[in-house]
């Protein structure tokens, strides 16, 4: 008989006032596995703001990688194109490096697997992931949806510094059918290098991607940041600017179209770690008037049709779900995979709790760099090239 395997996962990430089967680095194929997602997901939601962690959804399908076998575990590898165990040693010191106190930026990462009282795991399993993803093992019951829920909820509240309080509802979860409920906090505050002062937020013009106007709080400062003009293969152009967090180990990026009737959607497909890797290498530092709007944006998001779209299909059916390296007593499949995130940009900071290159070429940045319709952002770990959020903004 085959039972459900529930998996939630959780993202948060907030901007506040205060390899085996490639040549590609492991931390652009773990990123770039995110990026991926994201595109299905903003092809169903050209028009809403959305927010993901690159990172977090890596992390989630590496422990799910770990415990599949056969055509399931196949999948997986053939999405993530690398073998977690052939990369276990250099994921760990990765993840150790995002973490790192040398960042000053404030990084957690944290995973758990929520386990019905008494269900039996497989050692490896169990041992694997709390080499590489430091993912602990916690005893729940389900038969009890409400307080199994509670449980869950205080555990990612406390991950992220109270910016994600609610993550799974009694709902979600089938109490006589429920093993397993996989977690994934990302949290992240950063301080800007270059703050911007409260005085100088006005209101101005945002004009969003349904086509309405809106006045909304823009934060603004005249001061030296890298940014440079870049296009698509066909010639689709967007500016790019760095904005650096204070411990300069983290940054945030953000690409909009420089022509107003561009749509966001145009340039998007075309980002990848290895397009944001020459971004990194173009850029030139200049004294420029950057204009921002100071937003909030949360999102819940089920992340099932967007993996299925990307070939990962087997391990949602149940007839077909191979997780035996989990457990050998009961056949396994998931559910759900559950995404919340949450990003807040002001005055201070940010702080956070969840194959085409582009053609760059030397051409002079405006001195202003304004961003008044939708853009795409990223908050990038310099040091590893980890992408830990992105999204796109169309209306602040």
């Amino acid at each position: 008989m085959n039972w459900h395997f529930s998996l939630l996962f959780v993202l948060g990430t907030l901007m506040s006032v205060c390899s085996q089967f490639s040549f590609y680095p492991l931390e652009e194929l773990s990123s770039d596995v995110g990026i991926q997602v994201f595109n299905q997901i903003v092809k169903a939601k050209p028009q809403d703001n959305v927010v993901v962690s690159p990172h977090g959804i890596a992390s989630v399908l590496g422990v799910l990688q770990l415990g599949a076998d056969g055509k399931t575990k196949k999948q997986l590898t053939t999405m993530m194109r690398y073998s977690v165990n052939g990369v276990g040693k250099a994921l760990k010191k990765i993840n150790r490096l995002i973490v790192s106190k040398k960042n000053k930026d404030i990084v957690t990462i944290a995973n758990a697997v929520f386990a019905k009282s008494g269900f039996k795991m497989e050692v490896p399993f169990v041992t694997r992931n709390k080499e590489v993803f430091q993912c602990s093992v916690k005893s729940v019951d389900f038969e009890d949806p409400n307080a199994a829920c509670d449980s869950i909820n205080q555990w990612v509240k406390n991950e992220t510094r109270g910016m994600i309080d609610q993550v799974v509802a009694p709902d979600d979860i089938e109490g006589s059918l429920t093993r397993l409920v996989l977690v994934n906090a990302v949290y992240f505050k950063g301080l800007w290098k270059s703050r911007f002062r409260p005085e100088n937020t006005k209101k101005r013009p945002f004009y969003g991607a349904d086509g309405k106007t809106y006045q909304v709080p823009m934060l603004s400062q005249l001061s030296i940041f890298r940014c440079g003009t870049t296009s698509t293969p066909n010639e689709l152009w967007y500016n790019i600017i760095e904005l650096p967090y204070h411990g300069e180990m983290i940054s945030m990026l953000i690409a909009l179209p420089t022509e107003s009737t561009t749509p966001l959607s145009a340039i998007i497909p075309h980002i990848s770690t290895k397009t944001i890797g020459s971004w990194m290498t173009t850029m030139v530092a200049k004294r420029v008037q950057v204009i921002l709007p100071k937003f909030t944006a949360e999102a819940e998001t089920d992340l099932k049709d967007p993996l299925q779209a990307l070939g990962i299909t087997d391990m949602f059916d149940q007839s077909k779900a191979n997780f035996a390296k989990i457990t050998r007593t009961e056949g396994l499949h998931v559910s759900n995979v559950l995404q919340k995130t949450k990003i807040e940009v002001s005055e201070d900071g940010t702080k956070a709790s969840a194959a085409t290159t582009a053609i760059l070429i030397a051409r002079s940045s405006p001195p202003w760099f304004i961003v008044d319709r939708p853009f795409v952002f990223f908050i990038r770990h310099n040091p590893t090239g980890t992408i830990l959020f992105m999204g796109q903004i169309n209306k602040p």
